[in-house]
């Protein structure tokens, strides 16, 4: 609030030295010609100004000039002091607007927030199904790969027996063949 008050306190003041300060705007051509009739009114008969006609017409001059400046300057010290009032209100409401939308914008972040740490576990846990998965295809692809080999091995066992049966048979065979040449 100081802010604002000391804004419109600095503008005022420019404006009223502006006003104040600045020289007389030249004159127009008819303000020109009425100046030289007042004067030659007040003049002599024989045309020759008095120095004392022309300090009263300047001194009247500028207390008019003044007055206008003075009168001005109350009457933007009462806008001002209006203006500070609305200004004042104006800020306070944009104010609120701000701090609406600021409320607002938190509560977006965290929704926000809120749905990246979701989409995040969610990734953790694809990652770690995968990783479980590439894991679990490896010890399958293992397990495959030993069940053929005890199925190869399962097939050298049978032929082994097969020819251990047949060996057994032969020998059976030649033994027979033995004792019936011994006797």
């Amino acid at each position: 609030m100081s802010s604002l008050y000391s804004r419109s306190k600095d503008l005022s003041s420019r404006s009223r030295k502006s006003l104040s300060d600045s020289p007389p705007s030249s004159p127009s051509p008819s303000t020109k010609t009425f100046r030289q009739d007042r004067v030659s009114s007040r003049s002599d008969p024989s045309g020759v100004e008095s120095p004392s006609d022309r300090l009263s017409a300047r001194t009247s001059t500028y207390t008019r000039r003044e007055n206008r400046l003075a009168s001005l300057s109350k009457t933007e010290d009462d806008l001002a002091s209006k203006d500070y009032k609305k200004l004042y209100e104006d800020a306070l409401t944009e104010n609120e607007k701000l701090k609406s939308r600021l409320q607002d914008s938190k509560q977006e972040l965290t929704k926000i927030r809120s749905q990246l740490d979701r989409v995040t576990q969610k990734q953790d846990r694809i990652s770690e199904r995968s990783s479980v998965f590439e894991s679990e295809k490896r010890e399958k692809e293992a397990l495959e790969k030993r069940v053929s080999d005890m199925e190869e091995e399962l097939k050298v066992l049978t032929e082994l027996k097969s020819d251990n049966q047949r060996l057994k048979d032969e020998n059976g065979a030649l033994i027979r063949v033995i004792s019936k040449l011994s006797k």
